[in-house]
């Protein structure tokens, strides 16, 4: 998609559409509560030091920097770690983390006052649009960190160790603006232990997806759940099914709001496939009503068989998972006529974190994201988070991973080159919210496939002459 869809991300859930002015309010909230602290201080001088081979961005070791997080399905231990590895290297600053659920909330007040975070994870339900960031210009242009040298190897810059698709994700209006920092891949889940315990085999195929949800739901499960109050999970779902069957070209065309591509066949066929679940009573009662975790949670308890969502999930529902669950990741069953295969997954960059352009210490907030690009951050991350970042090679062989998260490193090995990705959550966020809220009226039956189709294409053709 490019890219992701990135979590809320990935994740694009919300619609803050303002910024300098009034901010509206967010249209979907998946959290309510927040953590840490954020309090800002008086600004100070920014750092003046001389840029060099070692110091590309001219860091000032005497200057503090104030690192936000949002505090999802990651969690904000890794941050913490990632500061303190940050103070290693520079001996005089004192790196300050502080998290929150409600991005917009907390931060929205500082951007309108000039005094910013210096480095922020821009991420959650309550995300503050990236769009909007730009379009207001309040980020940094992060190029000068794609050229940067990179710590383990300086003979190769940034940009030559970063997964595919991460530079083109993270720029908007024409400037790489953001670093998608954690590598993520979307599909189904599932627990390993119900499907032994049944003898249920992981489904290849829509038909035999439909086949199985018969018999797990003969045994008293429901076949599948989702977020139902956040629609941005089924559209995982949706839209997966529609690029696989329609291909590259067409994930390309609907990225870039071509109203003819909602005319493809693919798409009738991938948004009859999930409105099948529905008419075939195969949904979880209550889930178009439940929050994300409240949903996934019922599906820990053996509730539910299937659930869409992207690789934090394993880390996000910690706490409510059964030690011998056995998570694991399948792509999207194939559909008739698909022109990718079975294992094409969706995987990209994801979870944005960028340098406002006011930010007091915009060159630590630099180095900062220059450090997260190491193989001591990256290890550090997904020992923390249960998660791959977008450095190639970026987890050794010491990182051990839990299930879920193993199961994605072998569904993106036999993905090979058969990924792709969707950009237009990151690029026009108000056509994703109304696409979303397409969906939900889709699995609450108040809308047929074909009206979808139609609000669709009408959507596109707004966001084309935006």
């Amino acid at each position: 998609m490019g890219s992701e869809m990135n979590r809320r991300d990935l994740v694009k859930r919300s619609a803050a559409l303002g910024l300098v002015a009034i901010p509206s309010a967010g249209l979907l909230s998946a959290c309510a509560s927040s953590g840490g602290d954020d309090s800002s201080s008086d600004k100070p001088t920014k750092s003046a030091s001389a840029a060099s081979k070692d110091n590309p961005f001219g860091v000032n070791d005497s200057a503090p920097l104030d690192i936000m997080v949002f505090d999802g399905g990651y969690g904000h231990d890794y941050a913490t770690a990632l500061g303190k590895l940050y103070e290693t290297k520079h001996s005089g600053s004192k790196a300050s983390v502080a998290w929150t659920q409600d991005i917009t909330g907390k931060l929205q007040p500082r951007f309108n006052g000039g005094t910013p975070p210096d480095v922020i994870d821009d991420s959650g339900a309550q995300q503050i649009k990236l769009d909007v960031l730009q379009k207001s210009d309040q980020l940094s242009d992060l190029t000068a960190l794609l050229d940067a040298p990179y710590i383990d190897d300086p003979t190769k810059k940034i940009r030559d160790v970063l997964q595919p698709g991460t530079i083109e994700v993270g720029n908007i209006g024409g400037k790489f603006v953001t670093l998608q920092y954690i590598y993520t891949v979307w599909g189904l889940w599932y627990s390993g232990k119900l499907f032994k315990e049944h003898g249920w085999t992981e489904p290849k195929t829509w038909k035999d997806f439909i086949s199985l949800s018969g018999e797990i739901k003969k045994a008293g499960i429901a076949p599948f759940a989702h977020q139902g109050k956040y629609p941005y999970y089924i559209n995982v779902a949706i839209m997966d099914l529609i690029a696989k069957n329609g291909g590259l070209d067409l994930a390309k065309r609907i990225d870039t709001f071509d109203p003819t591509a909602w005319d493809d066949p693919a798409v009738k066929n991938g948004i009859e496939a999930i409105y099948e679940i529905v008419d075939k009573g195969y949904l979880l009662p209550g889930t178009n009503g439940l929050t994300h975790i409240e949903s996934q949670t019922k599906w820990n308890q053996y509730k539910a068989a299937f659930i869409p969502c992207g690789s934090w999930l394993e880390n996000e529902q910690m706490k409510a998972t059964p030690a011998d669950f056995d998570m694991k990741f399948m792509p999207m069953p194939s559909l008739d006529g698909d022109k990718l295969p079975f294992d094409a997954i969706r995987a990209g960059a994801g979870e944005p974190f960028i340098v406002p352009k006011k930010a007091k210490n915009p060159a630590g907030g630099m180095e900062f994201l220059r450090m997260m690009l190491t193989k001591e951050a990256s290890g550090k991350f997904a020992s923390a988070a249960n998660s791959l970042t977008v450095l190639k090679d970026g987890v050794g062989s010491d990182v051990q991973l839990r299930p879920g998260t193993a199961s994605t490193v072998t569904a993106l090995s036999a993905a090979g080159s058969n990924t792709f990705n969707y950009n237009y959550p990151n690029t026009n966020s108000e056509f994703d919210v109304a696409l979303q809220n397409l969906s939900a009226e889709l699995m609450a039956k108040r809308l047929t496939p074909a009206q979808w189709i139609t609000k669709a294409k009408a959507l596109a053709v707004k966001a084309k002459k935006a």
